[in-house]
């Protein structure tokens, strides 16, 4: 098997673009699909999935614990047998990557019962958070054993069930602790209570979260965004379900399109998204893009003309580095804050950002949870990726704008958008 390149070098684009980009479905969705139709009863179909290292960890580890599922790449499609909340593997030894939502789900959904179930991930994941999300499991009935560092991976789940009854979660780190309980909570002996603390990060995951979930069967009493009321005996209900198109990996394009200028439309993405980050297109609007938000499309018009921006990304943080990359082009500052949890992601992405933008020449200031990027003249550089997927995807944009743009491990994408490279040549043509 041949080696992936060690670099990609980014072609300038010297004219303006009109593409349409067919995004492949949703990891997000993707993963929180795949949980809950391990956990209905019966066979569920989901069509358009995310095929990458993500969604293959979570349907990994799923297997090894006695779900049956069937994958066909080609298709994009995998057909899960659920089992109805059991899982029928009493062991197993769990890899998850470098996935944080195949770590948080699952560590949840391995609490409802049936074994002992060991997670370990690659060196980044020992090191990302999880003591919020095992503490509120505690406080449900959950056991949790460990082997280095407490309440991080490595660690053991003893599956023994979930009592129920109410929790309290310190959401302040990631929104995936909340989906996690939410999503195992419709099995617990009694109706489960969650109750947020601290600042609640990524709220509109939470949300897609609740949404899914409903499309699943299951409904979640939402009180006042911060309690979270789930009733005992409800189930999942398989189906044929159908994944949209990845916002946050449609940010690119349409980044393209607002840098450049010109026209990009995705296919099957809509203003009505179960995905926060179709909302990225309303900041570009904001920097004097045209957006056309059609019943199933978006499209996104740019003159080439950037105004900068002041904006809160911690609803949807992905799209940080996004923005970032373009940034610098803009005719004013941009200041994105609040934003102080993407420094728990596959890297360190604040730091990240200031880090890369400064090799190309740019101006940028950073605080805890901010950073300010000023109108700068740019430089060629080599991009270091931190093997963080969006660190890839976004600075492969700036390479549009200015010749030079080197992208190191271009194959990081893998983890969320395995071809993203491929269907990037469609804006040169």
């Amino acid at each position: 098997m041949s080696q992936p390149p060690a670099y990609l070098d980014i072609r300038p684009l010297g004219r303006p673009i009109n593409a349409v980009i067919n995004v492949p479905g949703s990891k997000s969705i993707t993963n929180r699909a795949l949980v809950l139709a391990a956990l209905a009863e019966g066979t569920t179909t989901l069509e358009n999935a995310l095929f990458s290292e993500d969604s293959h960890w979570c349907s990994q580890c799923l297997a090894q614990m006695g779900i049956p599922i069937e994958a066909d790449k080609a298709a994009a499609r995998f057909v899960v047998q659920g089992k109805g909340g059991a899982f029928p593997s009493a062991h197993a030894n769990l890899f998850v990557g470098n996935s944080g939502t195949t770590a948080r789900f699952l560590v949840a959904a391995a609490a409802l019962g049936g074994g002992t179930y060991r997670f370990d991930g690659v060196p980044r994941m020992r090191q990302r958070p999880m003591g919020a999300l095992l503490a509120a499991l505690r406080q449900l009935g959950a056991h949790f054993s460990f082997e280095g560092a407490p309440e991080a991976f490595p660690l053991n789940v003893h599956g023994v069930g979930l009592n129920g009854g109410a929790a309290t979660l310190e959401a302040t780190n990631s929104s995936q602790y909340v989906s996690a309980l939410l999503q195992a909570a419709p099995y617990a002996r009694q109706d489960v209570l969650l109750m947020l603390s601290g600042e609640v990060v990524s709220e509109p995951y939470i949300e897609m979260t609740v949404r899914v979930m409903a499309q699943f069967g299951v409904q979640v009493e939402v009180q006042d965004q911060r309690t979270y009321h789930v009733r005992v005996g409800q189930r999942y209900q398989a189906q044929h379900y159908v994944i949209e198109p990845d916002a946050s990996n449609a940010t690119y394009f349409f980044a393209a399109a607002a840098l450049i200028g010109g026209t990009v439309r995705v296919p099957h993405l809509s203003a009505n998204s179960l995905q926060g980050d179709a909302h990225f297109v309303d900041v570009l609007e904001q920097m004097g893009c045209q957006v056309v938000r059609g019943t199933d499309y978006l499209e996104v018009h740019g003159t080439g003309q950037l105004q900068g921006v002041v904006v809160d990304l911690n609803a949807m943080s992905d799209t940080a580095q996004t923005l970032a990359a373009i940034a610098p082009f803009a005719r004013t500052p941009t200041h994105i804050r609040n934003i102080e949890h993407i420094r728990h992601k596959e890297t360190d992405r604040i730091a990240a950002i200031v880090t890369e933008l400064r090799k190309l020449g740019a101006q940028v200031e950073e605080s805890a949870d901010s950073v300010t990027i000023y109108p700068s003249t740019l430089q060629p550089a080599a991009i270091d990726t931190y093997d963080d997927h969006r660190m890839a995807m976004a600075f492969a944009v700036t390479g549009l704008a200015l010749d030079g743009v080197r992208i190191n491990n271009p194959a990081c994408t893998a983890k969320t958008f395995p071809d993203y490279f491929t269907r990037f040549e469609a804006l040169y043509q």
